[in-house]
C-alpha cells in the first residue's frame, strides 16, 4: 500500500507491506545514502516480515545529511503512531547503513525526551556505518552508547566501514541489550563472493526476524 507522509512542506514516499493478519508491532525501514526505500534488500525484507505476520513501512528520503535524515525518519514514526488504519503496540526501527544512523540517532532523541511512551521497542543496524572506509580514528558510535532498548546488528566481516573489532569494541561498551550477527566475508553492500544475492537475504531476513520475536513483549506475541 503505497502511501505519503507529511513531512515539513513536502511529503516522503512510502510503502506499507501488510500482512494478512493483524499485525500486533511494526517495523520501520530506510535506506542508506544511495539508493530508496525499492533498494532490493529492503524490499526482501519487508515482504518477508510481511509474510511472518510483522508489519512493515519503509520509505524514501533522500539526502545525505544525518540530521536531516533523523527527522524525516522522527516524522514517520509520528505517522505510524497516530494511523488509524494499522495500530500497532510498538515498533522496530531499521536501516540499512546510513539509515540505521539516523534510526539509532532517532531512538536516542525520543528516549532522551519526555514522549517516550515505550512505543519504540528496539533498533536493527543493517551494515551500521560505524567509521568511513580506512578511517578507524572516529567512530559514529555517540548514539549507540546512549541508547538503552535492544539493539540487533547485521554486518558483514569484511564491510569496509565497520572494522569487526571495532564494533565488538563499541558492543562491549553499550548499556543496551544487544546482539550482532555477522555475515561471513560480506563487504558493506552484503555481498559475498560465492553466494547469491538471495541467498545472503534469506540469511538476514531470517536474523531479523527470530531477534524481532525474542526481544517482542510477551503480551503481544
Amino acid at each position: 500500500v503505497k502511501v505519503k507522509i507529511p513531512f515539513g512542506n513536502k511529503y516522503l514516499d512510502a510503502i506499507f507491506s501488510v500482512p494478512e493478519k493483524k499485525p500486533r508491532y511494526g517495523v520501520i525501514l530506510t535506506h542508506g545514502a544511495g539508493g530508496d526505500m525499492n533498494f532490493p534488500h529492503l524490499v526482501s525484507l519487508a515482504v518477508y516480515l510481511a509474510s511472518h505476520g510483522v508489519l512493515c513501512l519503509r520509505f524514501t528520503c533522500k539526502g545525505l545529511n544525518v540530521a536531516y535524515r533523523t527527522k524525516a525518519f522522527k516524522a514517520v514514526v509520528e505517522y505510524l503512531k497516530l494511523s488509524d488504519d494499522y495500530k500497532v503496540s510498538g515498533v522496530f526501527l531499521a536501516g540499512r547503513s546510513m539509515g540505521s544512523r539516523a534510526a539509532a540517532s532517532v531512538i536516542r532523541q525520543l528516549s532522551q525526551g519526555d514522549d517516550d511512551d515505550g512505543f519504540i521497542q528496539g533498533l536493527v543496524c543493517l551494515s551500521y556505518p560505524l567509521h568511513r572506509p580506512k578511517l578507524h580514528s572516529k567512530l559514529r558510535d555517540e548514539d549507540l552508547l546512549l541508547i538503552r532498548c535492544p539493539v540487533l546488528f547485521v554486518s558483514g566481516s569484511a564491510d569496509e566501514m565497520c572494522e569487526k573489532q571495532l564494533l565488538e569494541g563499541v558492543v562491549s561498551q553499550m548499556k543496551a541489550p544487544k546482539k550482532v550477527h555477522w555475515i561471513d566475508k560480506a563487504n558493506h553492500g552484503m555481498a559475498v563472493k560465492g553466494r547469491t544475492a538471495d541467498d545472503v537475504m534469506e540469511e538476514i531476513n531470517a536474523q531479523v526476524f527470530s531477534w524481532l520475536r525474542e526481544n517482542v513483549p510477551l503480551e503481544h506475541k
